[in-house]
């Protein structure tokens, strides 16, 4: 697939996501975990494609992605779950905001220091780098969630 046309493909999902969160949406399952399950699967077969990877590039591929899910889990607790409805609402408050931007500074300093001990470049997926990023969120909504007694919302029929 063209590397342009698949960058702008996630960028459109992102922003969706986000605004959607933004306004608030009902939390069900297939909504949490189907976006970070496509864009980590995609990150994956990227890796898996490449043919120069070396054990350093997994050393911190794996660090990254743990650093991301962290990092998401933080933002997911940041995130407001009311109930509406009778089922499970989530919204994106200023507070997830400033988590994003937190998180994206720690993210950076951290792909700088990798690639100064010894990371290829093109050993960090944004693809991946997202993915585990929102599935830490999810993860982290979820589990409030769960916690919180409110019945998630069922999923959505076409």
């Amino acid at each position: 697939m063209n590397p342009w046309l698949l960058a702008a493909i996630i960028v459109v999902v992102v922003i969706a996501v986000v605004i959607k969160r933004m306004i608030g949406e009902p939390v069900n399952a297939k909504d949490l975990f189907v976006a970070p399950a496509i864009l980590t699967g995609i990150g994956i077969l990227s890796l898996i494609k490449k043919t120069d990877l070396t054990g350093t590039d997994l050393t911190w591929v794996i660090t990254g992605a743990v650093l991301g899910v962290a990092l998401g889990a933080l933002r997911g607790a940041t995130v407001q779950l009311i109930d509406k409805g009778g089922v499970l609402w989530q919204r994106y408050t200023g507070r997830t905001f400033l988590a994003l931007i937190g998180s994206l500074a720690v993210t950076a300093g951290f792909n700088v220091l990798a690639v100064k001990m010894g990371m290829h470049e093109s050993a960090r997926p944004l693809q991946l780098a997202i993915g585990v990023s929102f599935l830490g969120e999810s993860l982290m909504v979820s589990r409030r969630g769960m916690t919180s007694g409110i019945p998630f919302a069922p999923a959505r029929t076409r």
